[in-house]
């Protein structure tokens, strides 16, 4: 009889996260979304839980991690793409809100449930959503590439200081994926989206469901041996 565990999905009202909290319920855990917004009526959607939670807030993280309970499993999916600008252009206020979000946050988030993980002494498994960014620059797009590039190193940080305790830490790092918001934004047949796909050697798109396919690759068992990876969902893009 398999265990049921506690999975919390940050950012899981909409996209990829909405795609991850699905897997982990269609396989019978319990899963927690958690959201700045929305994570109540994402979870009444999904028939799972849900959790407003600020992962730049100390006291926010501890007060929704009150309300779960024990955690097995955490993804650090919550995160911030819309904030964009080349070097010379980008705001220093909208770069501090960038590491703040992507690369502070995923670290509160750590730190907390693992300590909470810690304290149980049973193990468990974080992955973090980062992005073939952190290894392949696009013009404009530096500030989210270096927040995703600091989720790799704390990646690499945690697995090897929680390797001792039982808790694996990976990364899962897609390329573009077609979210909704990607698609209105690179419509069907548009110079954009044919730009990208020309970078891509499988010329796709990676799915939501292909991204959340991943996460729960390395949050089982089965990814057992594998800890401090960040492993690419591109269609092959950081071969080119």
């Amino acid at each position: 009889m398999s265990v049921v565990r506690t999975v919390l999905v940050t950012g899981g009202a909409g996209g990829i996260g909405r795609a991850i909290a699905a897997a982990f319920r269609d396989l019978g855990d319990d899963v927690v979304v958690a959201d700045l917004r929305d994570a109540d009526v994402a979870a009444t959607s999904l028939g799972i839980r849900g959790v407003a939670i600020d992962i730049t807030d100390e006291d926010s993280i501890a007060a929704a991690l009150e309300r779960i309970g024990p955690v097995d499993v955490l993804v650090n999916n919550a995160g911030l793409l819309t904030v964009h600008g080349r070097l010379m252009e980008l705001p220093g206020a909208d770069m501090l809100r960038i590491l703040r979000t992507n690369a502070h946050g995923t670290f509160l988030m750590t730190q907390q449930v693992a300590r909470q993980l810690v304290s149980r002494g049973r193990g468990g498994a974080v992955v973090n959503l980062s992005s073939i960014g952190a290894r392949q620059p696009t013009p404009g797009m530096g500030g989210y590439e270096c927040s995703k590039a600091a989720v790799d190193a704390l990646t690499r940080w945690s697995a090897i200081e929680l390797a001792e305790h039982g808790i694996r830490v990976n990364a899962v790092a897609p390329g573009p994926v077609l979210t909704p918001m990607l698609a209105a934004g690179l419509p069907a047949g548009s110079p954009a989206r044919q730009a990208w796909l020309d970078r891509i050697p499988l010329r796709e798109l990676a799915t939501v469901e292909a991204v959340a396919a991943a996460v729960v690759f390395l949050a089982s068992d089965v990814a057992a041996h594998i800890t401090g990876v960040s492993l690419p969902v591109d269609g092959g893009q950081l071969l080119t």
